[in-house]
Parts: C-alpha cells; structure tokens; sequence
C-alpha cells in the first residue's frame, strides 16, 4: 500500500511515518520512483510503535524493544531476555518523572491557594463590577 493508505489504515500522519523510518523503526519497500510501498505487517508494526510511545519509551529504546516483541491476544510479550530488565528501568524513570510531576502540581496548587485575589470564573473569584451591575 502506499502512503496515504497507510495513513489512512492507522491514523498516523505521513510526517510521522517518515520519522519513524528516519529512526530506524520502520523500513517500507522502495518503488524505483522512490515511492514508499508498506505491507500489512507495517501497520501492525506501527500499532506497536504508536503502543510504546504511548508508554512512554523513546524511539532510540523502541528501536532495540521492537525486534524482542511479539503480540499474543493484543499483548505485546517480550522475547528477548534481556529485554524485560531494560523495560523496569524504563517503568522506574517513568515513575520518577511522575512522582517529580505531582510535587510540581502540588507546589503550583499550593501557591495558588495562596493568592489573595482569584482569576475571574474561578469558584470563590470576587464577581467583576460589570458582573454585579447586571
């Protein structure tokens, strides 16, 4: 199939395939025109790749997981060995940034409870003088 369909079969735009295959994630047969022609294993692929992001694991990582994965029932399994040990580091990093991110929220809540004046539309925001004319 060629590009449009393949954007079309999995909703991912044509800007973002070719980064994919810029990264080394996903290589589509070349027509002597140079077009890029993809098989039905490619949008299965991207599936997983668009699957990983979402993960968030960088691309530089999906391109070594990729080839250690297999789906089963819609699971991604690994196969490689190795490879469930890199993914905990992952997890870990990615539990890290989250706990950074919450003590970042809750500092921002903390500040902002702390204003003496509320945006107007806030709950408990004094109404404007328009507001209390009408």
């Amino acid at each position: 199939m060629r590009m449009k369909e393949m954007v079309r079969r999995t909703g991912v735009h044509e800007r973002l395939l070719r980064y994919y295959e810029q990264q080394g994630l996903l290589e589509p047969e070349r027509l002597p025109s140079g077009y890029r022609v993809y098989s039905e294993s490619d949008v299965e692929l991207v599936r997983r790749i668009r699957c990983l992001l979402a993960a968030g694991l960088p691309t530089s990582l999906i391109a070594q997981v990729l080839p250690c994965i297999r789906s089963d029932d819609g699971r991604l399994v690994p196969t490689c060995p190795d490879l469930v040990a890199q993914l905990r580091q992952e997890s870990e990093r990615i539990t890290r940034a989250i706990e950074e991110l919450r003590a970042s929220r809750t500092m921002l809540d903390t500040v902002i409870a702390a204003a003496p004046f509320q945006s107007a539309g806030e709950p408990g925001a004094p109404r404007s003088i328009m507001a209390e004319a009408n």
